[in-house]
C-alpha cells in the first residue's frame, strides 16, 4: 500500500466485533465441501443440495476465511487453503480456460458461462490468498489477472464486459455496472497483492467512469447498459426483484461505491480527490433508501427515488455501516460516526439471526424475515467485511488492512476447526 492507512476506529463495540466476526466464520465454515469449491447455505447454515456450487460464493468465502486467517483465527488458515483449491482445480474450466459459473448440483453439471463478475473475485480470492502467503495463490491470481484483463476488459471504453459463452466466441451485448464495482475491488486487492501501479489506475479509471455517469443523474448510479456502453435506464423494468440485475437504481451499490471511491484514494495516495463524489452517492442513497418510519434499507428505487423493491437486504445495510465508517474516519465528521451507530442498533436487532447464526439476507418492509429474492443465507462476505472494518486501518483492500491490523484475534478458534464437514 502506498502511505500511511487511515487509523482504525476506536470504541466499546470492538469485542462484539470481534466475536460477530468469528461467529460468522463458524456459520459459513460447512459451506466449504471436501473438493473445495462453496454450497449455498440454508437458514439453519446447512448446505443446500439442490444448488450449484457457484463461483462467487465459493471466492468470497474464501476471502472472507483468509481474513480470518490474516487476523489470527486458529482453522481459518485450512479453510482458505481448500477454497483456493476448490476455486484453482474444482470451478477452474479445463477446456476453455477461465472459471466456470458454476457445477452441480448434479453430477456432471456445469455452468459454464463466462462472467466477469464472477472472475473478479477470483482475482480477490487470490489476492487474499497472496497476502496470507497462501501455497498457490500467487498463480492463481496471476491466472485470473491475466482472463479479467483478456477476455473482459474493453480498453477503448475502459471497462470491462459482463459475459461470454463459455469457448469465449460470443460476448452478450448487455454491459453492466455491478461486475465493474467488482472489479475495481478486486483489482484495489491485486495492486495490494502484488505491488503492481497498473491495477490501481485501473481500478481509478473505471471509478471515475461511474462518477462521471452517476453525477450525470442526480448521484443515482446508471446500471444497465448496452454494447456501446449507452445507458438502458429502463433495463429489466418487469424484473424488479431480480438479485443482479434489478431495474433502477440500487442504493446499496451508491452506498458500496462510496466506500470504494474512498479506498480508490487512500491506496492512491489522492485522499480528498473523490471524497465529495463519495459524499454525493451516500447522501442521495440515504435519502432515497433508508426508510425512516419502519427503518432498513430499500433495494431498488425508480430515478425519481422512489422505492420499487422496498424489501430489505441483508448486504445494503451491510455496506452502509461499512461506508458510513469510512467516511467518517476520512473526512472526521461526526454525523457519519452516529449513522453508523444507529444502523449497526438496526442491524443486531432485526438482521443479525442470534438463534441460528448469520444474518437473515432479506426482510419485507416490516422487517420480518423473507425470502422472495434470497432463500437461505448464502454469504458472508458483506456482513463480515462491514463488522470487522472499524478495527482496520484503512487500505485498498480488506487483506492489506487485516495484514496491517495484526493478529487482532489470536487464539480465537473456529468451531470445528480440526475436522470437516463433508457434502
Amino acid at each position: 500500500m502506498t502511505g500511511s492507512p487511515v487509523l482504525p476506529a476506536s470504541g466499546p463495540d470492538a469485542s462484539w466485533r470481534a466475536d460477530h466476526f468469528l461467529s460468522l466464520l463458524d456459520f459459513a465454515r460447512p459451506s466449504l465441501g471436501v473438493d473445495g469449491t462453496a454450497g449455498w447455505l440454508d437458514d439453519d447454515g446447512a448446505v443446500d443440495a439442490s444448488q450449484p456450487a457457484h463461483l462467487w460464493i465459493t471466492c468470497r468465502m474464501t476471502h472472507t476465511f483468509g481474513l480470518g486467517h490474516l487476523l489470527g483465527v486458529e482453522g481459518a488458515e485450512g479453510l482458505l487453503r481448500r477454497g483456493l483449491d476448490g476455486v484453482a482445480v474444482s470451478l477452474a474450466d479445463g477446456e476453455h480456460g477461465g472459471w466456470l459459473a458454476s457445477r452441480g448440483p448434479g453430477a456432471g453439471e456445469v455452468n459454464g458461462l463466462k462472467q466477469a463478475y464472477g472472475h473478479a473475485f477470483v482475482v480477490l480470492a487470490g489476492s487474499t490468498g497472496v497476502v496470507a502467503g497462501a501455497p498457490g495463490a500467487e498463480a492463481l491470481l496471476e491466472s485470473a489477472l491475466g482472463v479479467l484483463d483478456e477476455r473482459f476488459w474493453e480498453a477503448g471504453h475502459r471497462l470491462h464486459l459482463d459475459e461470454r459463452s463459455r469457448d469465449w466466441s460470443v460476448v452478450d451485448p448487455y454491459r453492466g455496472v455491478n461486475a465493474n464495482m467488482h472489479g475495481v475491488e478486486a483489482l484495489l486487492a491485486a495492486h495490494d497483492a502484488t505491488g503492481e501501479r497498473r491495477w490501481l489506475d485501473r481500478a481509478a479509471v473505471v471509478a471515475d467512469r461511474v462518477i462521471s455517469w452517476a453525477g450525470d443523474n442526480a448521484w443515482r448510479i446508471p446500471e444497465h447498459f448496452d454494447s456501446a456502453w449507452v445507458p438502458q435506464l429502463e433495463y429489466n423494468a418487469d424484473r424488479p426483484h431480480d438479485p443482479f440485475k434489478p431495474y433502477g437504481a440500487t442504493p446499496g451499490h451508491g452506498l458500496e461505491w462510496a466506500r470504494l471511491l474512498l479506498q480508490v484514494d487512500v491506496a492512491g495516495d489522492t485522499v480528498g480527490q473523490r471524497t465529495d463524489a463519495a459524499r454525493r452517492l451516500f447522501d442521495r442513497a440515504v435519502e432515497d433508501g433508508w426508510d425512516g418510519p419502519q427503518g432498513g434499507f430499500v433495494y431498488t428505487t425508480d430515478w425519481s427515488g422512489t422505492p420499487v423493491e422496498a424489501r430489505r437486504f441483508h448486504w445494503v445495510a451491510a455496506e452502509a455501516a461499512a461506508a458510513a465508517d469510512v467516511l467518517h474516519r476520512t473526512t472526521g465528521e461526526g454525523r457519519y460516526a452516529e449513522l453508523a451507530d444507529g444502523w449497526w442498533r438496526w442491524i443486531d436487532d432485526h438482521l443479525v439471526d442470534h438463534e441460528r447464526g448469520s444474518w437473515f439476507h432479506e426482510l419485507d418492509t416490516d422487517n420480518v424475515p423473507s425470502g422472495r429474492t434470497w432463500v437461505g443465507k448464502p454469504d458472508v462476505y458483506h456482513a463480515a467485511q462491514a463488522v470487522i472494518l472499524p478495527s482496520l486501518p484503512l487500505s485498498g483492500s480488506f487483506a492489506r488492512s487485516a495484514q496491517a491490523a495484526g493478529r487482532l484475534l489470536e487464539g480465537a478458534q473456529l468451531a470445528g476447526s480440526t475436522g470437516t464437514r463433508d457434502r
